[in-house]
This record gives structure tokens, sequence and C-alpha cells, in this order.
């Protein structure tokens, strides 16, 4: 039988890829770093292959999921305090991925607002 691992989290840098990588592995999991020796070579090509993916064995994505999003860092406000959901009250909040649909937004980025995610129930506000 084959083993079959799941793409948990993908990181620009190894650096932050290890540090979750070692909690994962300390609570039991099976897991291992896709790209990362092709980034620690040349770090600019990060955004071109997509970043360090971290992957975690299939038996054990669950209970990973459970666990990095126990410590994964969540967006603040300018203040430094903690960003509620509108929808729900969560605080595990992250910045959504920008669906640039617009050429106008693809070829000026920076005029586009950020957009934020709840990480609990999904809903997408400003």
């Amino acid at each position: 039988m084959q083993d079959r691992y799941t793409i948990l989290a993908v990181f620009e840098y190894s650096t932050e890829a290890q540090v979750v990588k070692a909690k994962l592995e300390s609570e039991g999991v099976k897991t291992m770093l896709m790209d990362e020796k092709t980034i620690d070579s040349d770090p600019l090509i990060s955004q071109a292959i997509g970043g360090v993916k971290l992957l975690v064995h299939n038996n054990d994505l669950e209970n990973a999921a459970t666990i990095y999003n126990e410590i994964r860092n969540y967006t603040k406000d300018e203040n430094g305090n903690n960003i509620h959901c509108p929808k729900c009250d969560s605080t595990k909040i992250l910045v959504a991925d920008l669906q640039r649909k617009n050429i106008f937004f693809m070829l000026f980025p920076f005029f586009e607002s950020r957009k934020l995610i709840c990480n609990d129930c999904k809903t997408i506000f400003k």
C-alpha cells in the first residue's frame, strides 16, 4: 500500500515550515516538506514555485489540521487587537486571497482593498 500525503499549509520560507513541522511531529503526526531544498538554495523563486509545502499523512490529516489551527497566526488590526468576525464573532481571521477579475486591479494591485476571511464560518468581509 502506498503512503498518501496531503498539503496542509504552504509557507514562503522553509524556516516557517520547519517550526510547524516540528510541532506536528512532536504530537505524533507524520509530515514531510516539499520544495524545501529548492527554496533554501534560491529564496527568490519561492513565489514562482508556490512556496514550501507542508505535507501531512492522510491518516493524520484531521488531527494535524486541529493542531495547526491552534498555533497559526491570525490577523490583527493596526493596534494589535484581535479582529472579530461580524457573523460568528470568531477571532480566527485570515487575509483572503484576492480574486482579481478586473484588468485594472491586475495592473494596479495596490488600489485593491484588503479582504478578510473567517477561518470558522468562511465569511469574507473588509
